[in-house]
């Protein structure tokens, strides 16, 4: 054997090595999703939901955005007792189409929170202000986010489930609506940067520290964000929605994330460029995670997200070149295995996302664009973006500019 061929081997047997065990990590949170709970269903009201809910809703500068989400709070049924829009002063017109929506539904209560105090993030603060002034008598306390279309029997779905199944704090994932090609290419690689780190939604008996949470959706016990403090325990958070929810694990109340699909939207960016930057720089989690954790997960997200397709090409090339040598040929298909699981997983996700036509199943399939089946070749970048990301501190967000210290 050459020096050259003993050098590939190694490499390639340092490759398994540094792979084999995320896989098998990944391999077993995979498994969890035989078990996972079916996704939320639109439920009507019955009266004994009566006035059991209020809705806050946290706006900076969301004229372009909010029109939907408020048409669909207006649909919302009597299981809604009021629905308080905190404003943090915005410049674009968002009040006027907010004070628009109350003249049709009172339910509607526009409120601006005080000036940001020190060691806050504007979203968990408007959220705190939202909370101290909604009604007693609300049993529940539904964050939602001004980027969310709410469907028909989404409140009454979401605390019927919450009653039934003991939970004190719930949030679901939503169906994301994408226009862009370069969104339906990178969005898709950043939302499986999530499903490789943490259990599938809908999943339980997650350890408080894995637990994953969507603040677009947020429902938490009123009792319990009393004992917690209101949203104080996650107020210099820019995941604000993991940091409580973990947080509320660890004191020993029940949390989940469930499916949501089938009972909210959401249009959260603008284009490719956007949800680079605003979504690729909250996805780390940082905030609501240990160091260890933080790097524990780019590990496993550049093993096995990362680095098999470009892994792939090179010990095809090797391959081709006449050195089909056994560590090589095993690296390979160890590869070639999570280059497999990646397209299932981009089949399985599917449902995720909103096409124009409605149609679900093989009609749904045949309709997503061609963008969406090449998103696995931005695997590379959505990993490069989560550590660029864990390695940063933010210092604007949503509109507002954060002077931090390192």
């Amino acid at each position: 054997m050459s020096d050259w061929s003993t050098v590939q081997s190694a490499l390639a047997l340092g490759l398994i090595s540094f792979q084999l065990p995320a896989v098998a990590i990944l391999f077993s949170r995979l498994m969890k999703g035989r078990t996972r709970r079916p996704p939320i269903q639109p439920l009507s009201p019955v009266p004994e939901l009566l006035g059991k809910v209020s809705i806050v809703v946290p706006t900076l500068n969301e004229a372009k955005r909010i029109s939907p989400c408020l048409a669909g709070l207006t649909r919302q049924s009597y299981e809604v007792r009021e629905i308080v829009v905190v404003d943090s002063y915005s410049q674009d017109g968002t009040p006027d189409l907010v004070k628009a929506a109350q003249q049709k539904d009172p339910r509607f209560r526009l409120i601006n929170d005080d000036p940001l105090p020190p060691g806050w993030v504007g979203r968990p603060w408007a959220l705190h202000n939202g909370f101290l002034a909604t009604s007693e008598q609300s049993q529940w306390i539904l964050g939602i986010d001004a980027d969310t279309q709410p469907h028909p029997g989404l409140v009454a779905g979401l605390v019927t489930v919450a009653e039934t199944e003991g939970y004190d704090l719930l949030s679901l994932s939503p169906q994301f609506i994408l226009e862009y090609p370069g969104e339906w290419w990178l969005q898709p690689a950043l939302l499986m940067t999530l499903l490789y780190r943490f259990d599938p939604a809908g999943t339980e008996n997650q350890s408080p520290e894995r637990v994953m949470a969507n603040g677009q959706c947020f429902l938490c016990r009123r009792s319990v964000l009393v004992t917690l403090g209101g949203y104080s325990s996650a107020k210099g958070s820019f995941c604000d929605d993991v940091t409580l929810a973990r947080y509320a694990a660890t004191q020993g109340f029940k949390v989940g994330f469930l499916d949501g699909a089938k009972v909210i939207q959401v249009r959260m960016y603008e284009g490719a460029a956007e949800t680079w930057r605003e979504w690729g720089r909250s996805l780390d989690l940082k905030d609501a995670s240990t160091p260890a954790q933080v790097w524990g997960d780019l590990w496993l997200l550049l093993a096995v997200q990362g680095l098999p397709l470009p892994a792939t090409g090179l010990l095809l090339i090797s391959q081709i070149w006449g050195n089909s040598l056994l560590p090589i040929s095993a690296a390979l298909g160890l590869n070639l295995f999570m280059l497999a699981i990646r397209f299932a997983l981009l089949l399985a996700i599917a449902p995720s996302y909103a096409t124009k036509e409605g149609k679900s199943g093989l009609g749904q399939l045949l309709t997503l664009p061609a963008s969406f089946y090449l998103s696995p070749v931005a695997d590379p970048l959505a990993v490069l973006r989560i550590f660029l990301s864990s390695v940063s501190v933010p210092r604007q967000w949503r509109g507002r500019n954060y002077l931090r210290e390192n």
